[in-house]
């Protein structure tokens, strides 16, 4: 299999020197190119159209967003990984939509960048779990009240829906069901649905709306 081409982009060159030294160990990895500022990646990854440009977001004259989109639409082959000390979600989102395939903190480990390379040369999309986490916790805040007690609503609904399945439609079929046959091991298999249906079944689903009527005094969603 052909080596993962790598083109690297970073205006501090003590930063470049530490990443080629971990990347040259790894021969999936052939790093074809440097650059230190956005005009050049930009020339650079153009003219060696590699795999993967591994992207710092803070860089002189064309930032690492700008940089993104503009290798993207000249060579949209090409996936584009940031590699950045930011860790604000407006980072993330400037280049996710410049058209970055990967975001990972420049703290993360040598084992989680090199698993963004391999997977972002697949075309594939990465994101460090500190970022996903990140993620996460902002939605979670700025879920309003009124969606999480919709949520609720709707399990509610839901359990309701199946208990009345239970006892108007699935208990009264299996009661025609005896009405219709004198076979004693088919009506002794029925009365056996019936009972279950009752017992288990309704325990069942009453302990679920219990334990969700739990949840939603604790206000947390199961």
């Amino acid at each position: 299999m052909n080596p993962i081409t790598l083109l690297l982009v970073d205006d501090q060159e003590i930063v470049r020197a530490g990443l080629r030294s971990l990347l040259e160990n790894d021969q999936e990895i052939d790093i074809v190119g440097e650059a230190a500022d956005g005009s050049s990646a930009i020339d650079m990854a153009v003219q060696l159209r590699p795999d993967v440009v591994l992207m710092d977001i803070s860089l002189p004259d064309i930032n690492g967003a700008a940089a993104t989109r503009r290798i993207k639409e000249r060579a949209a082959g090409i996936n584009i990984l940031a590699l950045t000390i930011h860790e604000d979600e407006a980072y993330f989102f400037e280049m996710l939509n410049a058209g970055a395939s990967g975001y990972v903190p420049k703290r993360a480990s040598p084992e989680d960048l090199l698993a963004a390379i391999r997977t972002v040369a697949l075309g594939e999309v990465f994101l460090h779990p500190f970022v996903a986490g990140t993620l996460l916790q902002d939605y979670l805040r700025n879920v309003d009240a009124e969606s999480i007690e919709d949520m609720y609503a709707a399990r509610f609904a839901e359990l309701e829906d199946r208990k009345r399945r239970i006892l108007e439609e699935e208990i009264p079929k299996y009661v025609k069901q005896m009405q219709k046959t004198d076979d004693p091991n088919e009506i002794a298999a029925l009365k056996k649905k019936i009972e279950d249906a009752r017992g288990p079944g309704l325990e069942r689903i009453e302990k679920q709306i219990n334990d969700t009527r739990k949840n939603q005094q604790n206000k947390n969603w199961m």
